[in-house]
């Protein structure tokens, strides 16, 4: 189930909101202009699917969301725990960083955490299958999908290098470990 756990930065231990409900989610994080949805599809897909399957699948709302952000490409990436590269995916991945672009995201099959560090508070965004995230461009991150991860999200881009990551060289990450 999704969830947003919402943490003062000064205190990991002691969150002001936890929320399995996803009307609550989206407009939480609406609040500081993330954009969060639960999309519906009716295709079984299977985890071994081909990149091409999965993109066919959600083509019409690809084109949809591209249209809406502008964007111009999208792909399929897959992770989990047979990822012999993982471990030094996973040092990225949660080191804070931003984007020069918005990262959005859709979650095919599994789950991972987006976690916000924007205003004083820590947003952690728990998704699964059937949620869209987009953090926007500037707002310092990180994403961990946990030590065993399996996922497959479609990655929705402008331009691929505005994915890249510029990190902060801060190490909040470490006080809000995913479980």
């Amino acid at each position: 189930m999704s969830r947003l756990t919402i943490y003062p930065e000064n205190k990991p231990g002691a969150p002001r909101l936890r929320t399995e409900e996803p009307e609550v989610i989206t407009a939480a994080l609406r609040q500081v202009g993330v954009r969060f949805e639960r999309w519906d599809f009716a295709e079984q897909l299977s985890p071994d699917d081909s990149p091409e399957k999965i993109l066919a699948a959600f083509r019409p709302h690809l084109d949809a969301l591209m249209g809406d952000s502008g964007a111009g490409t999208a792909d399929v990436m897959k992770l989990n725990g047979a990822t012999d590269s993982y471990p030094a995916i996973r040092k990225k991945f949660i080191d804070e960083h931003t984007h020069t672009e918005d990262e959005v995201r859709f979650f095919v099959h599994g789950s991972g955490n987006f976690v916000l560090h924007m205003n004083g508070e820590i947003f952690d965004a728990h998704c699964e299958q059937g949620d869209l995230i987009s953090v926007p461009a500037g707002v310092a991150h990180w994403f961990d999908a946990g030590p065993k991860p399996f996922f497959t999200v479609l990655r929705v881009f402008s331009d691929t290098s505005g994915w890249t990551p510029h990190y902060t060289g801060e190490k909040i990450s470490e006080l809000f470990p995913v479980s």
